[in-house]
């Protein structure tokens, strides 16, 4: 039995998550396309992320990005296609794959790349007890990644633990590079749509964010600016703080512009 539903056609099936909003209701699978959406496991400001199986033509788990309900505006969804054109254009061991791309009935876009069941790198770390050297390891393949990406002319521009996930992969940490939703080219406009940007917004997250991508909304930035919130990231790892913990009672567009080099961080571990 088949009904239709804001993300597509929903079907009965034993293997799908319950989707329906009370107990009682029988266990469906919101369809779209060949993919079966099995449970949601991450939300953002732009879009939902599915764990979802395709099973035609052939059978895998992968992950499943759409755009949210009533988030369909000409902003979100310039960004949204800039995603998934970066996505498509890079080809790393150290970023997530995609794989295909599309829109429901309804025209919410979405795309769909390799499931990462991985932890963000700073967790990954501290859960596995690994030294500093093997810290370093793991992150210099990350700087290979955005190295990559770099090259393709395309900058990430929201670089933190929660978007670099680490798994295991015959017995090795293997790093991976998620959403590139903020994604810009630096040399070419990815979509007819990648330029058109609201005044002042700040995209990114603020505690790993550049100064001049804080100053300019992102708009006037290059690959510096991916440099500095890998700086941000490695600094994390070795010390287990974020540099800015002791200017939280600042606004963040303050404390965001005091120099990385500050006397606070070499107070936060005695071997820097």
């Amino acid at each position: 039995m088949t009904s239709e539903s804001p993300l597509g056609s929903r079907e009965n099936d034993e293997a799908c998550s319950t989707t329906a909003a009370q107990p009682s209701e029988p266990a469906v699978c919101v369809v779209i396309g060949p993919y079966y959406l099995l449970e949601l496991i991450g939300e953002g400001g732009m879009g939902e992320v599915w764990l979802a199986e395709q099973r035609e033509p052939v059978r895998r788990r992968v992950a499943l990005k759409l755009i949210k309900a009533g988030m369909d505006t000409r902003e979100v969804m310039a960004r949204f296609q800039s995603e998934r054109q970066a996505l498509a254009l890079m080809d790393h061991p150290a970023i997530a794959k995609v794989f295909d791309a599309g829109s429901t009935p309804e025209g919410r876009p979405y795309f769909v790349m390799e499931f990462v069941a991985g932890i963000p790198i700073t967790a990954y770390c501290d859960k596995h007890k690994l030294t500093t050297w093997q810290r370093m390891e793991l992150f210099v393949q990350v700087c290979e990644g955005v190295q990559h990406s770099h090259q393709k002319a395309i900058l990430h521009r929201d670089l933190k633990p929660s978007n670099i996930l680490v798994s295991d992969v015959d017995g090795k940490p293997m790093p991976k590079i998620i959403d590139f939703g903020l994604a810009k080219a630096i040399s070419h406009r990815l979509t007819a749509g990648t330029m058109y940007t609201r005044m002042g917004a700040i995209l990114g997250t603020v505690e790993y964010m550049s100064p001049e991508q804080a100053d300019s909304a992102g708009e006037d930035i290059d690959t510096r600016s991916d440099v500095y919130s890998l700086g941000v990231v490695l600094y994390q790892l070795l010390v287990g703080a974020l540099w800015s913990m002791g200017y939280q009672s600042m606004p963040s567009w303050e404390w965001i512009k005091i120099p990385t080099f500050s006397p606070y961080m070499a107070t936060r571990d005695s071997r820097l």
